[in-house]
C-alpha cells in the first residue's frame, strides 16, 4: 500500500533518512536536494507531470535528454540521475512511491576519464615559502597547507577539524564523519605535529579574540575568528599563489591529490594510501596509479639512453 503524501513531506522524510542515517556532510545532503528540485522543476515546466511522485517510466529519459540538449556535463548527468535514483529507492522502500524509475538507467552519456591534476614539488614549495610565519594569519595558512597535503584531507574534513580530534603524542588526527560518515585516522609527519600544537597554543587565541566566542573548538578559524569555510580555504589558497608571484590554478583537493601521488611515488603500498584517504574502494585510489606510470615515464624518458631524443645540432 502507498502511503499517502505530499511531495515535500517525502523530501523531507529523505533529508532526514541521509542526516540520520547516512551520515552525510551539509555539502552532500545539498547536492542532493539541488538535483531532486531540478527535476521537479522540470516536470512542472514542461507540464509533464503533476509532480514528482505522480511520475512515469517515460519521464527520466525525456529528463536525460532535457539535460543533454542543454549541455549538461557527462558528470552533472549521472550525478542528478544518481540523486534521483537514491531517492526514489528511499520512497520504494518506505512505501512512498510504487517503482524506482531511475534504477538502472540506461543510455547514460560517459564520463571522459580524466587523470588528477596534481601540483609539482617546487609549487609546493613556492607555497610554504609564501606563508608568513611571524604573521598568526600566516601561520594559521601553513598548518592548513600541511594538513592538505601532509595529511590528505579533503576540505570539509579541513574545517570541521576540532582540537579534540588531534592526538600530538601519537602524531594523529582522527577524520570525524568523512565521506560516507566514517571516521579514520590520518598521520602528521613530526613538523606538522608541533607547528599546529604551536599555532593551537600561540596564535589561536589571538584571532579567536575577534569573534570571543570561547565556546568555538573548531581548529582552523578565519580572520574575523569564526569557524573557517571551504570557500574561505580556497581564497586562502588563492592568495598564497599570488604571495609566491605565480598564476597557476589550484584547489584543495589538487593538494590532496598531490599527497597521495607523493606517496605512491615514493612507494608506498596502495592499500595504505587508500586507507589514509578514507576511500571506501580501492578502484578509486586506483587512478593515482596513472598519474604515477606517467611520472615514471618521463623519468624514463629522461633517463634511458634509447629513450633520450638526440640533439638536432649536432654536425
Amino acid at each position: 500500500m502507498i502511503i499517502k503524501v505530499t511531495p515535500d513531506e517525502a523530501v523531507q522524510e529523505f533529508i532526514s533518512y541521509l542526516v540520520n542515517e547516512k551520515g552525510y556532510s551539509e555539502n552532500t545532503i545539498s547536492n542532493y536536494l539541488h538535483d531532486i528540485n531540478d527535476f521537479s522543476a522540470f516536470i512542472k515546466t514542461e507540464k509533464m507531470a503533476k509532480d514528482i511522485l505522480h511520475i512515469s517510466m517515460r519521464h527520466p529519459e525525456n529528463y536525460v535528454s532535457y539535460m543533454t540538449n542543454q549541455k549538461y556535463k557527462s558528470t552533472s548527468i549521472r550525478r542528478h540521475i544518481s540523486s534521483l535514483s537514491s531517492f526514489y529507492s528511499f520512497c520504494v522502500k518506505n512505501d512512498l512511491f510504487k517503482e524506482n524509475y531511475f534504477k538502472d538507467l540506461e543510455k547514460l552519456p560517459k564520463i571522459p576519464k580524466h587523470l588528477p591534476k596534481v601540483i609539482n614539488e617546487s609549487e609546493i614549495v613556492m607555497l610554504f615559502d609564501a606563508c608568513d610565519l611571524e604573521n598568526k594569519l600566516g601561520y594559521r595558512n601553513f598548518c592548513i597547507l600541511g594538513c592538505l597535503y601532509g595529511c590528505g584531507l579533503r576540505v570539509s574534513e579541513l574545517c570541521n577539524m576540532q582540537i579534540r580530534d588531534i592526538d600530538f603524542s601519537e602524531r594523529i588526527i582522527r577524520v570525524r564523519g568523512g565521506k560516507g560518515g566514517k571516521d579514520r585516522d590520518v598521520i602528521m609527519y613530526e613538523g606538522l605535529g608541533e607547528m599546529l600544537k604551536h599555532y593551537i597554543s600561540v596564535f589561536r587565541p589571538e584571532i579567536l579574540y575577534n569573534s570571543k566566542d570561547t565556546e568555538n573548538r573548531y581548529v582552523f578559524l578565519n580572520k574575523n575568528g569564526t569557524t573557517l569555510s571551504r570557500v574561505g580555504v580556497r581564497k586562502i589558497l588563492e592568495k598564497l599563489v599570488k604571495d609566491a608571484g605565480e598564476t597557476f590554478h589550484i584547489s584543495p583537493h589538487m593538494l590532496r591529490h598531490s599527497f597521495a601521488t607523493a606517496l605512491l611515488n615514493n612507494g608506498m603500498d596502495l592499500r595504505t594510501v587508500q586507507e589514509l584517504l578514507g576511500h571506501e574502494n580501492l578502484s578509486t585510489t586506483q587512478i593515482y596509479t596513472h598519474v604515477s606510470i606517467e611520472k615514471m615515464r618521463e623519468d624514463y624518458t629522461k633517463a634511458h639512453p634509447r629513450a633520450i631524443k638526440p640533439s638536432k645540432n649536432k654536425s
